[in-house]
């Protein structure tokens, strides 16, 4: 089954209308990419990931990685499986914030980080589209940051329901339609996506 994307138009960021990005890297981690319940086409959305996060930096735009961590043992902190998945680049310069919910902003420092950096965009990819990706849009929305959505650089388990790449076509969709909050969500493959010269 294949991933389905067609936001292949150049996306030309940051816009000037807003402050400085941020790229947010949401549990891209080993023990989501592993075993039976393993998200789908992972190995290719980390690919996608790291073509992202290698413009980021070369633009000078903070990547922020997002870990989850769980007390039922199967993300619990500095495990194996919590760490950051085979294959996803980080460099020491990236900041880390730990999570416990799958609201990235619930309870953490990543509100505080983003201001002392003087943050007001947010480009978003990772794991899963349906949980920690679509509940740290939406409140990253409610308080007033645009996001950009990489439409390749997230994906899901799916459910018995629908499929992984049923979930990701379907929060590439609301989420890029939903004007209520003010700011917006904006779909760009990690091919289009361009950053300014620093």
């Amino acid at each position: 089954e294949a991933l389905l994307f067609n936001s292949a138009r150049p996306l030309l960021l940051p816009d000037p209308s807003f402050m400085n990005a941020a790229l947010l890297i949401i549990d891209v981690q080993q023990g989501l990419c592993e075993g039976a319940h393993a998200a789908y086409a992972f190995a290719d959305v980390i690919t996608n990931i790291n073509v992202v996060s290698a413009k980021a930096r070369a633009a000078g735009v903070p990547v922020i990685f997002i870990q989850h961590e769980s007390t039922d043992g199967s993300l619990g902190f500095e495990t194996p499986a919590w760490q950051l998945a085979q294959g996803l680049h980080a460099e020491s310069a990236d900041l880390r914030v730990r999570k416990t919910t799958p609201d990235a902003f619930l309870r953490t420092e990543l509100e505080a980080t983003l201001q002392a950096h003087k943050i007001g965009e947010l480009i978003v990819c990772g794991m899963h589209s349906e949980f920690c990706v679509d509940t740290t849009a939406r409140r990253a929305l409610a308080l007033g940051y645009p996001v950009v959505l990489i439409e390749d650089g997230h994906t899901s388990e799916g459910n018995a329901f629908v499929s992984a790449s049923q979930v990701i076509a379907h929060h590439n969709a609301t989420l890029a339609n939903n004007p209520s909050f003010g700011p917006r969500v904006r779909i760009v493959t990690a091919a289009a996506l361009q950053f300014e010269a620093p």
